[in-house]
């Protein structure tokens, strides 16, 4: 009797399998619809396998918006503050970015050289970086303009360049910096001509036209009395961001055994996390100090 009833039980469950292979092979047949082959227009964006990944953003109309908003001139230290906290809210979120690199307002970012991140599809890189970025500048903006309402919505746009190595990486950084001291010379120059000088713009334009830069130096020293090289180091070499252990002190309730109410102690722990440096990143002292971000996974 139980030798009849297990075959039955057996046979069963044989006939079950059948059916339920039968229900799969029909299901995946009907997931698919007449309309499926437009993704065969979907371009192939994947990035060169065991090549740096470097997505830039650029501030759209930013000369618009700086103007609207009342930015300081040449430089404002609450615009160039919350363009560094967005780049590292974005480093925080995408984890595979080893180095950043911003001036005025855009920011480049860089993955690492192995990173598999969505299958290192281009258009993953841009868009997940941007709408983290432009969110994020729009989610802190009252943390740094807390007199200056937004009046409407930044833009900022994208690309992405793959680059085949450390050489070539390094001299798009550097690439960069050298525009961040450029672009930074002559606008501490334009505005010191029209902010104190009386010049219109259009006259301090005319003013500048076909200097050197030893000649803008000179400007600002024998006019305004201004040493290019004592201003802030952020505005001449913009900001570098890179992982580093910091140590983070917090408050914390402990209570102990024999006692009826806790007490309140600080607390340090070290965590990782993206940390600005206003340095020169176009000599080789900067790349011997941090080796480890080239050699990452070599």
């Amino acid at each position: 009797m139980w030798t009849t009833c297990n075959v039955k039980v057996r046979d069963c469950l044989a006939s079950t399998s059948v059916i339920l292979k039968r229900c799969l092979k029909l299901g995946a047949t009907m997931a698919k619809s007449k309309f499926e082959y437009v993704r065969d227009f979907e371009a192939d964006d994947t990035c060169l396998p065991q090549c740096w990944v470097v997505v830039r953003l650029d501030g759209r109309n930013f000369h618009r918006f700086s103007e609207k908003h009342s930015f300081a001139k040449p430089n404002d230290i609450r615009a160039l503050h919350l363009m560094t906290k967005c780049a590292q809210t974005v480093m925080e979120e995408l984890e595979d970015i080893l180095i950043a690199y911003g001036q005025s307002d855009e920011y480049s970012f860089v993955f690492k050289r192995k990173s598999n991140w969505f299958k290192r599809r281009a258009s993953k890189f841009m868009t997940h970086v941007a709408s983290q970025f432009a969110s994020s500048y729009v989610f802190y903006w009252r943390d740094y303009f807390e007199d200056q309402p937004l009046l409407y919505p930044p833009g900022f746009d994208g690309r992405v360049v793959v680059y085949p190595n450390n050489q070539t990486l390094k001299d798009y950084l550097s690439w960069r910096q050298a525009d961040c001291h450029i672009n930074n010379l002559y606008n501490t120059v334009f505005w010191a001509l029209v902010q104190q000088s009386g010049l219109t713009p259009a006259q301090a334009q005319e003013r500048l036209q076909g200097t050197l830069a030893a000649d803008k130096n000179e400007i600002l020293f024998s006019e305004f009395n201004i040493n290019y090289n004592s201003e802030p180091l952020m505005y001449r070499k913009g900001t570098v961001l890179i992982w580093q252990k910091v140590d983070e002190v917090t408050t914390k309730e402990v209570k102990l055994p024999a006692e009826m109410e806790g007490k309140k102690m600080a607390v340090t722990r070290t965590r990782t996390k993206p940390v600005p440096l206003h340095c020169d990143i176009i000599g080789d002292a900067f790349w011997k100090e941090h080796s480890e971000i080239l050699d990452e996974d070599s």
